[in-house]
């Protein structure tokens, strides 16, 4: 049985490029009579301020886009990500790293050269043989090879992890889950099948799926959907300061995501129910 979710991380309230990620989450469950989940992406607590949670899933109900299941806090589920870890250090698939970011960008730059001006800092390995006696400050994932797959808008993808990523964060320096290893995690625990996120969430698909390689989980298959732009051109989000959506005509709203997801104009309906009625026909229609 299908089930998909949508996955918000309570930075700030729901804004147009959220919307847009959330709604196709929802219809292609909808669409293939599947449930829908919401989780709530915590894992990251300093940067989520108190009751903005609350705020997302008000915004949600109000727009009727209303979760089949209670809600999951990632902030609840520590013992679940450090079982995993576990899991991969026994195994010889995760290591212990004592390098600041100083010193990996150091020793990239002695063992490759200069870092690309905008490009990702690539883990050169330094602790992959031991930290030498100093603590553990972070603990990563031990990668190899390329990561072939395929997106259901975008086709076949690839990525070479050990050269374009090298053996990644789970667990940060400051005690923080990384991101990678609780949505591999959770997405197992709560039986994802399908996964529709936003385009800009692509890159991280790779390492999600070498993580569920080892932990011998199922990849889900994975929909990126198109990024909504702010005026400048770059990436509509809550960190250059994107507004809250205006909830004083939600089937509106509705109706702004839809085609900014390509689907074709829906009737000015009333409520947002009849909104998405007519949205889950259009997105069935769309394949």
């Amino acid at each position: 049985m299908y089930r998909g979710r949508f996955a918000p991380s309570p930075t700030g309230p729901l804004h147009a490029g959220s919307l847009v990620a959330a709604l196709a989450s929802w219809l292609d469950a909808r669409a293939q009579r599947g449930r829908w989940l919401v989780r709530i992406e915590d894992v990251d607590g300093p940067r989520c301020p108190p009751g903005t949670d609350e705020v997302i899933l008000g915004q949600l109900a109000a727009l009727g886009l209303v979760p089949d299941e209670p809600p999951v806090w990632q902030s609840r589920r520590d013992t679940h990500y450090q079982a995993a870890l576990d899991r991969l250090v026994a195994a010889g698939d995760a290591y212990g790293c004592a390098c600041t970011r100083a010193e990996i960008a150091a020793a990239y730059e002695r063992m490759v050269g200069p870092r690309p001006r905008h490009g990702e800092l690539v883990y050169p390995g330094t602790c992959r043989a031991g930290t030498h006696g100093r603590p553990a400050r972070a603990w990563r994932l031990r990668v190899q090879g390329r990561v072939d797959w395929q997106d259901r808008r975008l086709g076949v993808q690839s990525q070479d992890l050990a050269a374009e990523v090298g053996d990644f964060v789970l667990k940060r320096a400051d005690g923080l889950w990384a991101y990678q290893l609780a949505v591999v995690v959770d997405d197992a625990e709560q039986g994802i099948t399908d996964v529709v996120r936003g385009e800009d969430l692509a890159d991280n698909t790779p390492r999600q799926i070498a993580l569920q390689r080892a932990l011998s989980l199922p990849t889900p298959r994975y929909l990126h959907t198109p990024l909504v732009l702010a005026a400048d051109g770059h990436k509509l989000s809550k960190q250059n300061g994107a507004a809250a959506i205006d909830l004083t005509d939600p089937a509106a709203r509705l109706r702004e995501a839809a085609a900014r997801l390509g689907l074709p104009p829906l009737p000015d309906a009333a409520t947002p129910a009849d909104t998405l009625a007519a949205a889950v026909t259009a997105w069935a229609a769309g394949g």
